[in-house]
């Protein structure tokens, strides 16, 4: 019973460990999206990189999976652009393990007390970096625990002898895809696999087939994650589970020479189940990246769809035009067109999250965000590179007008992405908003919707009437705001709504207010661009 609980504990603290560290690598990682995505969507050779790399840091195939798979769902990548990820993916889970066999499990201690001494202790960076390392060491912490677990079974005749006589490899393999389906980790039963190889209970030919089917209930966490996701993020996911079904037909037929070809490569069965695992993924790396075009267009016909891709660096600024002022300036006009259509798709999802939440859903609206703050930046920084040049005083009005038209559009994005991030927050702690409140909602909604509609059409042409019937709607979304927020407070009183529900129904109707405020900036921006200019100040 004691050597069960120190398993037990072993496996609860590698997968805390190792979900932990993928959240602390997620904060990373969303900063350095850019990057990611800049060698993602170039070919299928540097998505495989970009898989292995991305394996390497988050300790989870699952993670990095399920991460693509939301960056397609919003756009941000195509489902042929995500198949060298995913590849990639697959092969850099081998790194862990190979640590397993280097006996890094014994280190784990000291990595636990120099990462937890630096979270408590450090700041700023060294905190972060602390607390990355405290999680890497608590996933070898707890394959450290398994591995003192599990040493006394070699006292147990009858353990060895079932571990060591298991002779059917299908039983293995469904032991194996189970298991990993239902902890969301093929590294766990891998792990362990190669623990006991080290203390000589297991045999190969019983170890490949779980190995093999780990690999295949690896896929269960993607296909989860699928079913709220777009067309495109469920053919990633389907092709993920597509890739490791093929790779384990062929390994489960071919078992006796695979056997063969890695007791040739060593002597060590804990080495051998590494590099059956290796070899796995390798064989489909090998067998389908040549033909990643045929097996996307097969699974666009297994699930059918329109795939909605938008690119997520600029469309129309092209630095050739930045000597031909009115060219440059038309096309940072074009890109602040295409950057508030996004945020109108933003606003779109959201107003459908507040009472029908989907984590898939607000995932897209981040990656949303992620596009609309990287076409700021390059649009700021394109505009600024134009004022250097020598501007007609009408040109530089445009410059300085388009540059905060551009800060608002990205303000509204991120009064959205607060919105969805308040809906997670009432899904999680099961706030109930009335029916009163959801009529209230709605009707500014629509409201803030028209407007940024027309926003938008003012950035491709100036409307004077439509500016002025932005101003209208503004002022009745503020009275609008203002009565919802009465007839809460009203509603509160008479027991009508839970108190819980007030902070964040204020919150929603201020955010709403707010993305309205940065419309009829937008409006006003653009009114300045036809209104006469000022006389130039004399002193």
């Amino acid at each position: 019973m004691k050597d069960l609980l120190f398993l037990a504990a072993g496996l609860l603290i590698f997968l805390y460990g190792m979900l932990r560290l993928g959240e602390q690598v997620q904060r990373l990682f969303t900063v350095r999206i850019r990057q990611l995505i800049r060698y993602a969507v170039r070919r299928p050779f540097t998505g495989l990189l970009t898989g292995i790399t991305a394996t390497v840091f988050f300790q989870s195939s699952s993670a990095v999976t399920v991460l693509t798979i939301g960056m397609v769902s919003a756009g941000l990548i195509t489902f042929y652009q995500s198949l060298g990820i995913i590849l990639g993916a697959d092969i850099g889970t081998v790194l862990t393990v190979q640590l397993v066999v280097w006996k890094v499990t014994d280190l784990s201690p000291i990595l636990v007390i120099v990462g937890g001494t630096l979270w408590f202790s450090g700041r700023g960076g060294w905190k972060t970096a602390g607390e990355t390392i405290l999680y890497f060491g608590l996933i070898f912490f707890g394959l450290y625990l398994a591995e003192m677990a599990t040493a006394p079974l070699k006292q147990d005749g009858e353990v060895v002898r079932f571990l060591r006589e298991a002779e059917n490899p299908f039983l293995g393999f469904a032991v194996g895809l189970v298991f990993t389906a239902l902890v969301h980790a093929s590294l766990i039963p891998i792990s362990l696999l190669v623990i006991l190889a080290q203390q000589d209970l297991v045999i190969l030919e019983s170890a490949l087939p779980i190995v093999f089917g780990a690999n295949v209930g690896t896929t269960a966490t993607a296909l989860l994650a699928a079913w709220v996701s777009s067309v495109s993020g469920r053919r990633t996911a389907a092709a993920h589970f597509l890739f490791k079904l093929c790779g384990a037909v062929v390994c489960m037929a071919a078992l006796p020479w695979v056997s063969s070809l890695l007791r040739t490569v060593t002597p060590l069965v804990g080495q051998q189940i590494v590099f059956g695992h290796l070899l796995f993924n390798v064989f489909i790396v090998v067998v389908f990246i040549f033909f990643l075009k045929p097996f996307a267009a097969l699974v666009e016909r297994i699930v059918p769809g329109q795939e909605d891709a938008l690119p997520l660096w600029p469309e129309f600024l092209d630095e050739r035009d930045l000597d031909n002022h009115e060219k440059a300036l038309e096309n940072v006009r074009r890109e602040l067109g295409r950057e508030v259509l996004l945020t109108e798709r933003m606003v779109e999802q959201v107003s459908s999250l507040v009472f029908d939440y989907r984590e898939g859903l607000r995932r897209d609206i981040a990656y949303l965000d992620v596009v609309v703050d990287n076409l700021r930046r390059e649009i700021v920084d394109y505009l600024r590179r134009l004022a250097g040049r020598d501007l007609a005083p009408g040109q530089s009005r445009k410059v300085f007008v388009y540059t905060s038209v551009a800060d608002d559009i990205e303000r509204i994005g991120n009064h959205v992405l607060i919105i969805a991030d308040l809906s997670r927050d009432k899904r999680e702690r099961e706030i109930a908003f009335t029916e009163f409140a959801r009529e209230e909602l709605d009707g500014i909604e629509g409201l803030v919707m028209e407007n940024l509609k027309d926003a938008a059409a003012l950035i491709e042409q100036f409307d004077l009437p439509r500016i002025q019937a932005m101003s209208r709607r503004e002022e009745k979304i503020d009275e609008k705001v203002k009565l919802a927020r009465f007839r809460h407070l009203e509603r509160f009183h008479r027991g009508v709504c839970v108190a819980e529900a007030g902070p964040l129904y204020i919150e929603m109707l201020i955010r709403l207010e707010r993305i309205s405020d940065h419309c009829e900036n937008i409006a006003e921006a653009v009114q300045d661009l036809v209104s006469p200019a000022p006389r130039s100040f004399e002193p």
